[in-house]
């Protein structure tokens, strides 16, 4: 029977051996843990692989290539250990307000700027993926809109600069539209560019089935929902906040839990790297119900595989040069 820490306490104890962070990635990203040739596909079952027990990894009787458990997940290419890379996706799972880059590298020993890019890593993991559509023939949706950002007045000349997109104009808030199916209490939110009726709609289209019950306040951008066979419900937040079963209250819920994150934790975060954010906080809020912490970290640890993100990517800089 193999062990599943429910504690951070046993995360880190159980954690802390090299062969079982290897065995727990291995078990989750092949079958029976059984490995595969990233290079030439040969599983366990045709040849058996060399382990290099001192490189604690394989070599492939087939194509004589070495991998590692690593290769062909998040990881790859990392020469931090598999214990750091666990107890920091155990720690952004399972603190409710999300955990800051210094507080993972205080913990773990490593710099700052490496537990930064740890973090957009696995927050990475954390996206999902393969979205399904929401509500359908009678169900109801709330969905709202919200801006997330400082306003250039309040900021530093040297920053607000940044931000002047003309001779007196300025990027203004980060616009992000959500939405939550009140029978599975699932949220999905974007960034969109701005609040105009057909980036909205757009979106409404998209991710939420026809004939779904479709809850919202009154802003302009919602007008025409009706013709799209969709039934729409308003509320004026002028002058109520509910009306029997109309409401958008759960999702701002939502939007309370991830400014509380950001304001909170993160204090500042970029337009070009909102979206993680946004998957970090839409990960923890739609497994909070019926998940503990180990399952919740196993459900993480289980999309680990398939992804990449190199550092030129997040931050469009080169790596510098050897003198």
């Amino acid at each position: 029977m193999i062990f599943t820490p429910t504690t951070l306490t046993e995360a880190i104890r159980y954690y802390s051996d090299p062969q079982t962070c290897i065995n727990a990635v291995a078990m989750m990203r092949w079958q029976d843990g059984s490995p595969v040739c990233p290079k030439c596909g040969a599983n366990q079952g045709e040849r058996n692989h060399y382990w290099l027990k001192t490189q604690m990894r394989w070599k492939c009787y087939s194509c004589r290539k070495q991998f590692s458990v690593k290769v062909g997940t998040i990881f790859e290419d990392s020469p931090l250990g598999l214990d750091i890379w666990m107890i920091a996706l155990w720690m952004l799972c399972n603190c409710r307000n999300g955990v800051s880059s210094y507080e993972i590298a205080r913990a773990t020993g490593i710099a700052q700027k490496n537990a930064w890019f740890v973090l957009q890593r696995l927050r990475l993991v954390l996206k999902d993926i393969k979205p399904v559509m929401m509500g359908g023939t009678g169900t109801p949706v709330e969905m709202d809109e919200t801006f997330i950002g400082g306003k250039p007045k309040n900021m530093h000349r040297s920053k607000r600069l940044k931000q002047q997109i003309g001779m007196n104009g300025y990027a203004e808030k980060t616009a992000v539209f959500g939405m939550i199916e009140r029978g599975t209490r699932q949220v999905r939110a974007s960034v969109i560019p701005n609040v105009k009726r057909e980036t909205l709609q757009k979106k409404i289209l998209e991710q939420v089935g026809f004939g779904s019950t479709v809850y919202t306040d009154g802003w302009p951008g919602y007008d025409g929902l009706t013709a799209q066979s969709f039934i729409h419900e308003t509320v004026n937040h002028m002058e109520e906040y509910v009306r029997g079963e109309v409401s958008t209250q759960a999702i701002e819920n939502f939007w309370s839990c991830l400014k509380r994150t950001l304001s909170g934790t993160y204090v500042a975060v970029e337009p070009f790297h909102m979206e993680r954010y946004l998957d970090e906080q839409m990960f923890r809020f739609n497994n909070r119900i019926g998940h503990d912490d180990g399952s919740r970290f196993q459900k993480a640890l289980s999309q680990v595989s398939g992804k990449r993100l190199t550092w030129v990517e997040l931050t469009g800089k080169e790596y510098p040069k050897a003198v």
